[in-house]
C-alpha cells in the first residue's frame, strides 16, 4: 500500500506535468496519504505505546485524513464547483486531535480514527455523487467505488479495533480484517489512480476546447465559435417563431487609444468592453469578438426594443467604467439587426448589421442604428 501510494505520487508529478488548481489538489492528496502511510509504518518499528510511536502513529493519521481532504478539494474543481465542502478538512483535524490525546487507549484510538476515517469517505464519495455543476466523465464512478470500498473496510476494522480488541491486537496483525485492508487497498490505489488521471485528462480537453473557441485577450467567444452557435440560436428562434436581435458594434476611435496610451491600454479597454457586455445582458446573450475592435451580441428572445435597452445599459456602464478604470472615455458605434422571417438567415443579418455600423460612423461615431432608425433619421445614444 505504502510502496503503492509512493509510487503514485511521484508518478502524477512526472506524467502531469505543469498543472491547474484541480490536479494540484489531487497531487497533494496522494502525497499525503503516502506520507502518512510511511509514517505508520516506521511507528511500528518504534517501541509500542512509547513517544515515538505516539508522534508517528498521530502523523500518520494526520497525513491519511489531510490527504483525503485535498482529494475532496480536487473532485469538487473538477466537477465544476468552486467552492468546496469544509467538513472534509475538519474531520481530519478533529480526528487527528483526538487520536493523539486518545492514544494510550488503544480501543478508543482505532475505533475513532477508523470511524472518522470512515465518515470522511462517505462525505469525499458524496462529493462526486452530487450533480456536477460541469459536465464529467464516469471516471467520478470509478473514484465513489474505490472509496466505498476503501470506506466499509476501514469502517469494519474500527468496529473490530473498538470492541473486539482481543481478536484484533494491532494494525499489523495476521488478521483477516488487514488482510482483507491490504487487498482492497492495492486494487483501490488502482482504480484512484485510474480515475484522478481520466479527470485530468477530460479537464484538459476542456481547456483546450475553451482556449480554441475563446479569444485570448477578452475571453469572450472567437468568430467561429460564436458562429456555430448563433446558426443554431437562429434556427430555434425561426422554428419557435420567437424574436430575436443582433448587435454588431465597433469600439470608436480605438486606434487612437492604441497609440496615445500604449496597445496595453487598449487590451484593457476590449477586456473592460466585454466585461460590460456580460455584465449588462443576461445567460440568453451570446458576446462574441468578431474581428478587431468589432464585438457582436445575439440577444434570444428579443426585439428591437429590448436590445436597444440593452445598448443603452452597455453605454451608461461604459460611460462610468472607461474613466474610472482606464482614465480616458470609452464609446462605440453600433448597428442593430433583427430576425425577419423563416429565409432570413445570420450572414443576411450580420450584413445588415454592419451596414448600419457602417452608417452610424459616417453619422459622427457614438451612436447606434436599426433599421427603424435608418429610415426615420432617429439616433440612439
Amino acid at each position: 500500500m505504502t510502496l503503492n501510494l509512493l509510487t503514485i505520487a511521484a508518478a502524477l508529478l512526472a506524467v502531469m506535468g505543469k498543472v491547474n488548481l484541480a490536479a494540484r489538489r489531487a497531487q497533494l492528496g496522494i502525497g499525503l496519504q503516502a506520507i502518512g502511510w510511511v509514517c505508520l509504518l516506521l511507528s511500528g518499528v518504534a517501541g509500542a505505546g512509547s513517544l515515538g510511536d505516539r508522534l508517528l502513529s498521530t502523523l500518520a493519521m494526520a497525513g491519511i485524513a489531510a490527504g483525503l481532504a485535498y482529494s475532496a478539494m480536487a473532485f469538487d474543481l473538477w466537477c465544476g464547483r468552486r467552492a468546496s465542502s469544509r467538513a472534509p478538512a475538519v474531520i481530519a483535524a478533529v480526528m487527528t486531535a483526538g487520536y493523539g490525546i486518545g492514544f494510550q487507549h488503544y480501543a478508543f484510538r482505532v475505533g475513532w480514527a477508523n470511524g472518522l476515517l470512515a465518515l470522511q469517505l462517505a462525505l469525499v464519495a458524496w462529493t462526486l455523487c452530487r450533480q456536477p455543476l460541469t459536465p464529467v466523465g464516469r471516471w467520478r464512478w470509478l473514484l465513489v467505488i474505490s472509496l466505498l470500498v476503501q470506506l466499509l473496510v476501514t469502517a469494519s476494522r474500527g468496529v473490530l479495533g473498538a470492541f473486539y480488541t482481543a481478536q484484533f491486537p494491532n494494525f499489523f496483525a495476521p488478521h483477516p480484517a488487514n488482510i482483507l485492508f491490504a487487498l482492497a487497498a492495492n486494487v483501490t490505489v488502482v482504480m484512484s489512480l485510474a480515475g484522478i488521471l481520466l479527470a485530468h485528462r477530460e479537464e484538459a480537453a476542456r481547456e483546450l476546447e475553451r482556449l480554441a473557441n475563446t479569444d485570448g485577450i477578452t475571453g469572450a467567444l472567437n468568430r467561429r465559435a460564436w458562429s456555430a452557435q448563433a446558426v443554431a440560436i437562429v434556427a430555434d428562434s425561426q422554428r419557435l417563431q420567437q424574436p430575436l436581435c443582433v448587435l454588431l458594434l465597433d469600439l470608436d476611435h480605438f486606434k487612437d487609444i492604441n497609440e496615445a496610451q500604449g496597445h496595453e491600454t487598449g487590451d484593457k479597454a476590449l477586456k473592460l468592453l466585454v466585461q460590460g457586455m456580460q455584465s449588462v445582458g443576461g445567460e440568453r446573450n451570446v458576446v462574441c469578438r468578431y474581428g478587431g475592435e468589432e464585438f457582436c451580441v445575439l440577444k434570444r428572445g428579443a426585439d428591437p426594443a429590448a436590445m436597444r435597452a440593452y445598448d443603452q445599459r452597455l453605454r451608461d456602464w461604459l460611460a462610468a467604467a472607461g474613466p474610472r478604470e482606464l482614465g480616458i472615455p470609452l464609446h462605440y458605434s453600433a448597428g442593430i439587426a433583427t430576425l425577419l422571417d423563416q429565409r432570413d438567415s445570420l450572414d443576411a443579418m450580420l450584413r445588415r448589421a454592419d451596414s448600419l455600423l457602417y452608417s452610424a460612423k459616417m453619422l459622427g461615431r457614438n451612436i447606434t442604428l436599426d433599421d427603424a432608425a435608418l429610415e426615420s433619421g432617429v439616433e440612439f445614444k
